[in-house]
């Protein structure tokens, strides 16, 4: 193996009049066979790379927003072939080495942060009891119902994993026109499925909540032998062997995969290769993202439920504007091995439903750990519908309550958490500039999506807008890795404050899109619920892109009523009680059972 000082021997004496000053072996005697002993050096690498003179760092320093002097361009130019343009040989050869599908960074993000007892301090799970409800004459009431009553209906036999895994397959067929919310019907797989339930069912072999339940993917989650395409043309073709960790957990639960429903394209907003997924309570508007098709899906009573996705508010979003309900577990809560990477250290996997214990029935499945997955964690989930909740303290920020996006509905949902026996508790955290961390988003997912951006392919996405993933990942190369490591020492400090926060309150009820609180809470990993609460009026059609004065969004006839919810965020791995307090909401505002018109 050569060292570092080898090329020494080897170089032509002119490269080296450029990159050792003066001739500084000659004038120090120094031999070009160093004496044993001698350990290596840095910048002595064989020098690789295009030529550079010193306006090429000046023009760098504007991206780096760093300045250095003429004398220390020069030295830049006369070492950068030796000392760091080295370092790219993984991704510029000659020995270049492909990072597969699936390889995680060597660094692991754990929001505990090395705290201990973190978390519930045993397992629990006690849902409330289902009330003995006659089955509905009329399939569309069916289709609406609640993961727990149709667990109900099916446990006692009264409806058929078979029956109703056809109502829905119906009802996507109707409606996915009008919301193209699905990339693929799985109904040869799906009918399968459920005659395998039912088989079971009727001997006996019942296996709980989920058996013979109807559910969609976010078509970013592996199902073997069936398309994962990750809503974007360059992978539309992709095929996984294998099922994703969740797959096979709801699987092994006897669920039903009905559709793999559309997400904006690699995770990012609700446009996919198939158009737009639209929201059935304002079918003129995107219905978010970018779990765009389960939020979509699970409003129009097309599944029972869903499994979506957030890296930065992609559960959030899309259930605010379907009106739907979502649960974003704690980051390492659900394994991830078999899913899309966007962020290793931010993505995380959670259900989308129509009620809130419906997203703990879930949750209650699919967490756990899996070996592909080094950030998953066998955490302790502590769920009892019946526990009070009085005296529990429910953090919000004054000023925020103040302000857009906080509207009446957030105020009134703060004094109705109040009149159920929760305590308003005013918090606060230091003004930094939160909106730095996304440094590492940007990094990691233009890491993720390195090949597609370097071989031109991200060039065959849809969307190509200045805030489109496309750009933002070519952007990202320009990015510093010192940023990189200083935006991640931030993000211990946030965290730290975090900890804080949540070490006074029990829970946080803040504006669900409020983008500090965006940031922040997915880059600490703290759990979130998002609930419908009511209705508000909208006379624009609203979208998740940056504003484009050349192509305003069109305003609406006459104004518009569309469903509004809150979020409350939870201590980390305690979703239980964001569960029980969301219940209590979701009973108290009554407003979970209205239906989209026409669906």
């Amino acid at each position: 193996m050569k060292t570092r000082r080898d090329f020494l021997t080897q170089a032509p004496l002119g490269l080296l009049g450029a990159v050792v000053a003066g001739g500084a072996l000659a004038q120090t005697g120094e031999t070009t066979t160093p004496p044993p002993g001698s350990p290596g050096a840095f910048n002595t690498a064989p020098p690789v790379g295009p030529k550079l003179t010193t306006a090429t760092f000046a023009e760098a320093e504007k991206l780096q927003q760093v300045t250095m002097t003429e004398a220390q361009r020069a030295m830049a130019v006369a070492n950068w072939p030796t000392s760091m343009a080295g370092l790219l040989e993984r991704r510029t050869g000659p020995r270049k080495v492909a990072l597969e599908e699936g390889l995680a960074p060597a660094t692991t993000w754990f929001p505990a942060m090395g705290r201990a007892h973190v978390g519930p301090a045993h397992d629990r799970f006690a849902p409330s009891k289902v009330a003995a409800t006659p089955l509905p004459a009329k399939d569309e009431d069916i289709a609406f119902a609640s993961v727990a009553q149709l667990g109900e209906w099916i446990r006692t036999r009264q409806l058929t994993s078979t029956r109703l895994t056809r109502i829905y397959l119906d009802r996507l067929k109707r409606f996915d026109p009008q919301l193209r919310c699905v990339i693929t019907l799985c109904e040869e797989h799906a009918l399968k499925q459920a005659a395998q339930a039912d088989k079971e069912i009727a001997a006996g072999h019942y296996r709980g909540p989920l058996h013979g339940m109807p559910w969609g993917a976010k078509d970013l989650l592996n199902t073997a032998g069936i398309a994962t395409t990750y809503g974007a043309e360059p992978f539309k073709d992709r095929v996984p062997k294998d099922d994703g960790a969740v797959t096979r957990k709801l699987n092994e639960a006897g669920a039903v995969l009905v559709a793999k429903l559309s997400l904006g394209a690699l995770a990012l907003n609700d446009i996919w290769f198939g158009g737009q997924t639209m929201n059935p309570w304002l079918p003129q508007e995107g219905s978010s993202g970018s779990s765009a098709g389960p939020a979509s899906a699970t409003a129009a009573g097309l599944v029972a439920f869903a499994i979506g996705s957030e890296t930065q508010g992609s559960i959030i979003s899309p259930c605010m504007r379907c009106g739907t309900t979502g649960l974003r577990p704690t980051y390492g809560r659900v394994p991830r091995t078999g899913a899309m990477t966007l962020c290793w250290t931010m993505d995380k996997l959670g259900p989308i439903a129509r009620t809130v214990e419906d997203t703990l029935l879930v949750l209650n499945t699919i967490r756990g750990t899996d070996p592909g997955d080094s950030a998953s964690v066998a955490a302790h989930l502590d769920y009892d519908a019946g526990a009070s909740i009085k005296g529990l303290k429910v953090g919000y920020f004054p000023a925020w309550m103040k302000e857009a996006p906080a509207t009446d509905l957030d105020r009134a949902a703060l004094d109705q958490l109040r009149a159920l026996g929760l305590v308003p508790t005013e918090v606060s955290l230091p003004d930094w500039p939160y909106d730095d961390l996304n440094l590492l988003l940007f990094a990691e997912a233009g890491a993720a999506f390195e090949e597609l951006t370097l071989t031109g392919r991200a060039d065959l996405l849809s969307e190509q807008t200045p805030d489109g993933w496309p750009n933002l990942f070519r952007e990202a190369r320009f990015l510093s890795a010192v940023d990189f490591v200083q935006a991640d020492r931030l993000r211990r400090k946030v965290a730290q404050e975090m900890a804080r926060v949540m070490g006074e309150v029990d829970l946080l009820l803040v504006p669900s899109l409020r983008d500090e609180m965006m940031v922040i809470s997915n880059m600490t990993g703290q759990p979130s619920l998002t609930l419908r609460t009511g209705f508000v009026e909208v006379n624009q059609v609203r979208s998740d892109w940056a504003p484009d004065p050349k192509h305003p969004r069109p305003m609406l006839a006459k104004p518009h009523r569309v469903p509004y919810g809150v979020t409350l965020i939870g201590r980390l791995f305690e979703e239980g009680t964001l569960g029980r307090v969301g219940r209590a909401l979701e009973a108290k505002v009554n407003v979970a059972s209205e239906r989209p018109p026409g669906f």
